[in-house]
This record gives structure tokens, sequence and C-alpha cells, in this order.
């Protein structure tokens, strides 16, 4: 039992991302693009699906979870971006650097981390989301983590954020 968790507890943190998965839900589809996704956004809430909340003890390789919620992301349309944790008692405020993209063929976000002086084309790691809903003011994306045998997501629901 320990080493299932310690497994899954290394896989949430590094979020691998399981191949082949679809999007589910009515606002999926060839409607999901790139102009949907740029602007800033507000990540209110972090749900989990065939995962307990209890064994993701990381988000993104960086901070836990819960370090994200309240976070404000910056997607501009050119592809760069950042995020930007609010800091708590249990957690540093932090500006991350990002290179995001979309792809509306397998209908996923993805993004990598820049640091100073890093160019996007060189990076070579990065997160891959399956974009679950990109409507006006709503932002659904979806981690999708290895836990047991059946799949598991971790699930980002953002709002647009006001001007």
């Amino acid at each position: 039992m320990k080493r299932i968790l310690f497994i899954a507890a290394i896989l949430c943190s590094s979020l691998m991302v399981l191949q082949g998965c679809s999007p589910k839900g009515a606002s999926a589809g060839a409607s999901l693009k790139r102009g949907n996704v740029s602007g800033n956004w507000v990540l209110n809430d972090v749900t989990f699906d065939g995962v307990p909340a209890m064994n993701v003890k990381s988000l993104f390789s960086e901070a836990s979870y819960k370090c994200f919620i309240g976070s404000t992301w910056k997607l501009t349309n050119s592809g760069n971006g950042s995020y930007m944790l609010p800091g708590t008692t249990d957690c540093p405020a932090r500006t991350q650097s990002i290179f995001w993209s979309v792809s509306t063929a397998d209908q996923t976000f993805q993004f990598k981390k820049l640091y100073e002086g890093d160019k996007a084309k060189n990076v070579t790691e990065g997160y891959r989301l399956i974009l679950s809903e990109a409507t006006g003011d709503r932002l659904v994306l979806k981690s999708p983590v290895d836990y047991g045998k059946n799949p598991a997501y971790i699930i980002l629901n953002f709002t647009k954020a006001m001007k």
C-alpha cells in the first residue's frame, strides 16, 4: 500500500500525461481554440476525479495544489504568459514565466516554464492538459495523472479576471 501511494505521489507531482485521452462534455469540440484561452484568468478551484486530493503532493512540480488556488494566469495571444501564486503563510508568492499553446487537433493546452535566459524553442519539458472547456468567462483544464488502473484527473477551474 505504501508503495502504491508513493508511486501515485511521484506521478502526480510530475503530472504524467496520458496519451489518447479525449475531452468529455458538451463544450469540448472544434470550437475550442487559442483565442478562447487568451486573456487573464484566475484559478478559483482545484478538484479531483479518480484520485484522492491527499495523494496529490504538488502541481506542475512546484508547490501544493492549494498554493495555486487564487493564482492569476496571463496568457497573451503571442503565446507568452505567466502565472502568479498569490502567497499565503504556507506558500510563498511567486511569478513564473511560461510559453503556452493550444492544440485544436487533440484539444489540449500545453505550456513550458521559462526561466531567466530561456528561449521557448530550447525548452523540451512541459505540461499538457486537456482543454475541457473554454467559453467566454470559464476555462477548465484537466491534468491526467496515473492513479491505479482507471483514468484520473486534477481539474483546474478558472474564471476570466476582471479588467
